[in-house]
C-alpha cells in the first residue's frame, strides 16, 4: 500500500498570471506558499478476487469495472493517462473540504499521481509531477485552472513561481528558517 500527502497552499501574488492562456503570451508570476493541511491518498493493487476492479473512495464510494466507469474526474483521468491495467484502490482523506480555495482539487490530484507513480515503482521529481498535474486538470479532464496550485502542492514551501511559454516553470524556494520550513512540508 501507498500512502503519500500533498500539502493545500496560500497565493499571495500573481494570481491570473499562471492561467496558460496568459503565461503563454506575457509569463507570469506567483508568490504562494503551502500550508500545513494535506490531501491523503493511499492507494493499492485491488487483489482480483472483488467483483470490482475499481474502488475510489471519497465523500462517495465508487465501485467499477471499467475506468470509463468511474465519476471522479481526477481518479479516472489520473489512471487512464498512466495506462493502469490492474484493478486500484484509491483512498481520499483532507484536512480541508473541497472548494476551501486553497488549492485542495489540485492537492488532491498531486497526491493521486505521486502515488500511483510509486505503485508502478516509477520515481518522479517535484517539477515532473506539477507538470503531469497541470496536464491532468487542464487538458485532460479539461478544467479552467491555473498552474500555480499544482505546482504549489508538488514543491512545497514557500516559493516564487515563473510560467513561460511552452508551459514552463522555474521554481524558486524562497529562504526561510530551518524550523518554518520543515512545518510547511
Amino acid at each position: 500500500m501507498i500512502i503519500v500527502r500533498a500539502p493545500f497552499r496560500i497565493s499571495f501574488f500573481g494570481g491570473g498570471t499562471d492561467y496558460p492562456v496568459w503565461y503563454e503570451k506575457h509569463g507570469g508570476e506567483v508568490l504562494g506558499t503551502s500550508i500545513d493541511k494535506y490531501s491523503y491518498i493511499s492507494c493499492r493493487y485491488l487483489p482480483p478476487f472483488f467483483e470490482h476492479k475499481y474502488r475510489v473512495v471519497y465523500s462517495a464510494i465508487e465501485l467499477t469495472n471499467q475506468i470509463n466507469e468511474i465519476d471522479h474526474p481526477s481518479v479516472r483521468e489520473c489512471l487512464r493517462f498512466l495506462g493502469l491495467k490492474e484493478g486500484v484502490e484509491v483512498h481520499y482523506d483532507g484536512d480541508l473540504p473541497a472548494r476551501s480555495g486553497m488549492g485542495s482539487s489540485s492537492s488532491f490530484t498531486v497526491a493521486l499521481l505521486r502515488a500511483l507513480f510509486a505503485l508502478k515503482k516509477i520515481e518522479i521529481n517535484k517539477q515532473e509531477l506539477a507538470l503531469k498535474a497541470i496536464h491532468v486538470e487542464q487538458d485532460l479532464i479539461g478544467e479552467s485552472v491555473g498552474s500555480q496550485d499544482q505546482t504549489l502542492a508538488s514543491f512545497g514551501g514557500l516559493n516564487h513561481i515563473k510560467f513561460g511559454a511552452n508551459r514552463t516553470i522555474d521554481v524558486r524556494p524562497l529562504p526561510i528558517s530551518w524550523e518554518k520550513q520543515k512545518d510547511l512540508q
